[in-house]
């Protein structure tokens, strides 16, 4: 029975990490709101979700070209542009980066995104939709299928979030899922999370350092005492008769 349990666990975690979306996207955030983006999919999505080529033949006219000019118009730095096949279908995939994560919201490469950071008390909230432009062109049939998702690398401490698909992911990792029939219906795919101010990378450093100064102050202490100690024993031999 418990083989029979930790069987079935292992292949639950197995079908999640094997899961394959045919429109992603996946952002890496940083505490002061810069950070990069990923955008994977199949040109029909970036038709209907970006309005990038021409609806009748997105194949051909959402190119990578295409891709970096609605990046780069939208004030990103494009690292890199790629178009791959998986199954026999094509995806577009583009890198960039950006310096402030609330200035993307309705720019060409993002009519799809609502985004905001912000500070409250000493907690970062950063909250959303991706909901498809209510002018975004149609597709056929065929490009319904499938998930749709968008994941966080976030860079501190996660509080909470709001109803992530696996709950937090390796420490930081979150991310939202739905099917891509209902997104291109309308439906918006709602993420939200809470997070300390303070960085992974800056908690560590401080804690190092702390450590440090501890180790110092203990070793100076112990050199103080031992110094006293031996001032003590070398005053009590000078007075001796």
């Amino acid at each position: 029975m418990l083989f029979r349990l930790a069987a079935a666990v292992l292949l639950a975690v197995g079908l999640g990490g094997c899961l394959k979306y045919e429109y992603e996207h996946e952002f890496w955030l940083r505490v002061d709101g810069s950070g990069a983006v990923n955008v994977t999919g199949r040109p029909a999505l970036w038709t209907a979700f970006k309005s990038l080529g021409n609806p009748r033949d997105p194949e051909t006219t959402a190119t990578k070209d295409a891709a970096r000019a609605l990046f780069e118009r939208s004030g990103l730095h494009v690292k890199r542009v790629t178009l791959t096949r998986r199954e026999g279908r094509p995806y577009l995939f583009v890198s960039a980066e950006f310096e402030d994560v609330n200035r993307l919201s309705g720019t060409p490469a993002f009519p799809d995104l609502r985004i905001g950071l912000r500070h409250e008390q000493d907690r970062l909230i950063v909250e959303g939709t991706w909901t498809r432009p209510k002018d975004a062109p149609e597709v056929g049939a065929r490009d319904r299928d499938g998930l749709m998702a968008v994941r966080f690398h976030l860079p501190s401490k996660v509080f909470g979030h709001k109803n992530a698909a696996d709950g937090v992911e390796r420490g930081n990792i979150l991310g939202w899922r739905q099917e891509v029939a209902q997104g291109l219906d309308g439906r918006g795919l709602d993420f939200g999370a809470e997070m300390d101010e303070r960085s992974i990378l800056l908690s560590t450093v401080v804690l190092f350092a702390s450590a440090i100064v501890i180790a110092i102050l203990l070793l100076a202490g112990a050199l103080w005492a031992v110094m006293r100690r031996g001032r003590r024993e070398l005053t009590a031999g000078d007075s001796a008769p």
